[in-house]
């Protein structure tokens, strides 16, 4: 059973919390070589609102990311996946930083593997700038819009005169279905990655 108060009262709560969050921008992060236990203090501060204490890689050892929303293993697992690269000297400048903060909120919808896919770690500097600075933009972009979306789903739920036991129920299947078909969505995009149209074409179902 949910409180339907409660729920109420924490949406609206996370909905001005998220409409107001914004990644940094580029010329914000710090490029004076960071050691990795600032690393992780620092992406607490920039990722904590959106980020979950429960979130940790496959096969990820249960103790050492207990806890955390990341662990110095998982950022290990990154460079060693060749998903960013490697730090200068155990130093992270801000590439580091910036690739760090596209790997950690993209892994919030898909695998780590379809991250992987996503992103190369051989790019040059001024290019994993544009990279970045498109990013934040779209990520602002994606917040907005995701606001308005459950705000539309939860209407019934933010409604103080509608009752019913279900309606919390009815609301958070629903965010889980949405969540779960953007996910299918953008794994069937990341797999015709290399992938010529007559090949993709010629292997569909007719239907």
């Amino acid at each position: 059973m949910y409180d339907k108060e409660l729920v109420a009262h924490k949406l609206l709560r996370w909905e001005k919390a998220v409409s107001g969050f914004k990644l940094p921008s580029w010329e914000n992060i710090p490029d004076i070589g960071l050691y990795m236990d600032q690393v992780i203090v620092l992406l607490s501060q920039y990722l904590g609102l959106i980020t979950s204490a429960g979130d940790k890689e496959e096969g990820e050892d249960e103790q050492a990311g207990e806890g955390k929303l990341f662990s110095a293993s998982s950022i290990n697992n990154y460079v060693r996946l060749k998903i960013m690269p490697a730090p200068v000297k155990k130093k992270y400048y801000r590439i580091h930083i910036a690739y760090l903060i596209i790997i950690l909120t993209l892994k919030q919808a898909v695998s780590i593997n379809i991250v992987k896919e996503m992103l190369s770690n051989e790019l040059p500097e001024e290019d994993v700038q544009a990279l970045y600075s498109d990013y934040i933009i779209k990520h602002h972009t994606a917040t907005i819009l995701f606001t308005k979306i459950v705000r539309e789903c939860a209407t019934d739920v933010l409604d103080p005169e509608k009752t019913g036991d279900n309606l919390v129920s009815s609301f958070v299947i629903q965010e889980a279905l949405i969540a779960g078909f953007s996910r299918v969505l953008t794994e069937k995009l990341v797999a015709l990655k290399g992938r010529s149209k007559d090949e993709v074409i010629s292997g569909e179902i007719p239907r």
